[in-house]
């Protein structure tokens, strides 16, 4: 069993997703309770894509978010550092792709839209990786970021954090292939920035108009941006 630490040195993230990628996608089921499929729907309306629009899913994992943004008409491609994971995706019959946030493998402004789900945690650099997703889109072009987030209503937020928080690792020893990295899940949420910094570094990259939706009471959140230049649409 492998797991990384909050340092999210690249190799140990790559390895320890490896690690979970056999049964990644039913352990995020289980432990969100079914919410999974809710986020993603939300992500891809977000999105607000249109037939023909190219949209960079990073962070794709095994490609199950990847194929939910082809629903409308999109050419989608996912990509991920992790090659376990990718491996674990081939019959999704969407182009996925190794690659580090951190230095993305695409040409400047060649993407309509770009979105991260439940992975921005994880780069060790927030901001250069969101640097790199500005570079890659076009000038009007959006992004969409689906992140744990911290909930609004404080009751709420102290049964999350001392409860539903601490069941994660104790639920992915029944289900899931390394549990030892959902020690680190848990860990990292605990870590991550609130809903209005996050939005801030957004801002401190170059995105424009950021702006939250929240979901599940906070538990997680959607945050929307768009590249400067060009022409832009509501997203709402």
């Amino acid at each position: 069993m492998s797991r990384a630490t909050l340092a999210k040195d690249p190799h140990e993230v790559a390895e320890m997703f490896d690690g979970v990628a056999k049964r990644y996608d039913l352990t995020n089921t289980v432990i969100s309770l079914g919410q999974d499929r809710l986020w993603r729907r939300a992500t891809r309306k977000a999105l607000a894509l249109r037939a023909g629009d190219r949209v960079l899913d990073l962070g794709a994992g095994t490609g199950v978010s990847t194929v939910e943004y082809t629903a409308e008409g999109a050419y989608a491609i996912g990509t991920d550092i992790s090659l376990g994971m990718l491996r674990a995706g081939r019959h999704r019959g969407v182009p996925l792709v190794a690659g580090n946030a951190l230095e993305l493998p695409y040409r400047d402004g060649v993407f309509d839209a770009v979105t991260i789900s439940f992975a921005l945690r994880n780069v060790p650099n927030t901001e250069r990786a969101l640097a790199e997703l500005l570079r890659v889109t076009r000038p009007g072009g959006r992004i969409v970021i689906c992140e744990f987030s911290r909930a609004s209503w404080a009751p709420f937020r102290f049964a999350y954090e001392n409860v539903a928080l601490k069941a994660i690792p104790l639920a992915a020893r029944v289900v899931s292939s390394n549990p030892e990295a959902y020690q680190y899940l848990q860990e990292s949420i605990r870590a991550w920035p609130d809903q209005a910094k996050l939005a801030g570094l957004l801002g401190a990259a170059g995105w424009s108009r950021a702006a939250w939706r929240n979901l599940t009471g906070g538990v997680v959140a959607l945050h929307r941006a768009t590249k400067p230049g060009g022409s832009s649409r509501s997203t709402d």
